[in-house]
């Protein structure tokens, strides 16, 4: 490959070149269009195979080479302002876009022979955007050996290996790249999740302060209100009560009942702050399992499941967590979270022999997915160990539990 061939086209066309640290004075809008900017000016480098393909000859060649290159730089901007606007691509569109393109390349090589072979690089750099993992790699090594191997069993070809060494570092900077903006966002996953336990945590201390000390002054009025109204009573109980004596005891009678209710809302506020959170059960999860030395694979947020399966989600995890950690002699966990269900899966010993029901620790768990119209799993798991699961029905109607076969 020639000097001006590409090294490292851009890293993360996703969302990271558009959402980085604001800049001061700098508009969200402005740094959305430099990150579009640095992500598609690369297709430059696709200006020594479109000069070599508009010296083909004869006509049809040179306008099939010159399509082959426009497609090649089409499919790569429009992989990256997809990528920009909505974070991913669907993967069978992945599929598809990454095949054209190569056919692409194809069609450059036609008209501008070697020089074509510099598409595969925006190849090899699509498919880790948009497919990533094997497939990816797979499709790096495949342009790779094309690039060494087609110049030279091919007449008139000119060798060009330094193509071959800018998909290696092209391909290596950019999957590395997006590993940081990956590890970045579980970073930040995991700081919401600690910030949301420490929040729920305060909630509790403020509920229990404002119990030990408001609950201690209202059981005092509530006391001394029902002692002064016996005592009214007790005043009237030899002779008629007087208009005011009547009305001072009806105005105890309802200072006794605001403090029994005042008192009563106290207690209910801080039950309810003693809920569990799904937020909260992860990060305790995540942090016990830690301890126990168990690979763990749990989802970063919640936002997803509705507020009102967060409750009964959050005590299927602890539940599911429990039995890791005592029965399971798991060495990994997979935690899977969507708008209707939760999963616990493990790779330990799987479901003991003979069992045909939930086991004593689910009692409780059966009844809240019941009271909630859910369903509660209990089977072997794909990871070979024992899976837990919920599921929450569409529509009205009594959960059960049952032993999945």
């Amino acid at each position: 490959m020639t000097s001006t061939s590409p090294t490292v086209p851009p890293a993360e066309p996703a969302r990271g070149l558009a959402s980085g640290p604001a800049s001061p004075g700098v508009p969200p809008w402005t740094r959305r269009r430099v990150g579009l900017f640095v992500s598609v000016v690369w297709v430059v480098f696709l200006a020594e195979p479109f000069t070599a393909a508009l010296d083909a000859e004869p006509l049809a060649l040179r306008v099939v080479g010159v399509l082959g290159v426009l497609g090649v730089a089409v499919i790569f901007a429009g992989t990256v302002l997809t990528l920009q606007r909505r974070g991913r691509v669907p993967r069978r569109t992945a599929v598809v876009l990454v095949v054209v393109q190569v056919a692409c390349v194809g069609l450059s090589c036609l008209a501008a022979q070697e020089h074509g072979l510099v598409g595969l690089v925006f190849v090899c750099v699509t498919a880790i955007y948009s497919l990533g993992g094997r497939a990816a790699l797979w499709i790096v090594a495949a342009s790779i050996v094309v690039m060494l191997v087609l110049p030279r069993v091919l007449p008139g070809w000119a060798t060009e290996d330094g193509n071959a060494l800018a998909v290696v570092l092209a391909s290596a900077a950019v999957y590395g790249f997006m590993q940081v903006i990956d590890r970045n966002r579980r970073l930040i996953a995991a700081q919401q999740e600690l910030a949301d336990l420490a929040v729920a945590r305060e909630r509790e201390r403020i509920a229990r302060d404002m119990h030990d000390v408001l609950g201690h002054s209202l059981t005092v009025i509530s006391v001394k209100a029902e002692l002064a109204a016996k005592l009214l009573r007790a005043a009237a109980a030899d002779r008629p009560a007087t208009a005011p004596e009547e009305r001072a005891t009806s105005e105890v009678a309802d200072i006794q009942d605001l403090a029994r209710g005042a008192l009563a809302d106290v207690r209910g506020m801080v039950a309810g702050s003693r809920q569990v959170t799904l937020a909260g059960e992860l990060a305790t999860a995540r942090s016990a399992l830690d301890a126990a030395g168990i690979e763990a694979d749990l989802p970063g947020a919640v936002d997803g499941v509705p507020a009102e399966h967060r409750e009964l989600f959050a005590w299927v995890l602890r539940e599911g967590t429990t039995n890791v950690l005592r029965h399971s002699g798991a060495a990994r966990v997979v935690v899977t979270v969507a708008a209707d269900r939760l999963a616990v899966d493990d790779d330990g010993g799987g479901v003991p022999e003979g069992r045909t029901d939930g086991g004593n620790g689910l009692t409780g768990l059966t009844a809240r997915a019941r009271d909630a119209g859910a369903v509660l799993e209990t089977g072997p798991s794909p990871l070979g160990g024992f899976r837990l699961a919920v599921t929450v029905r569409p529509g009205p109607g009594p959960g059960d539990a049952r032993i999945v076969p």
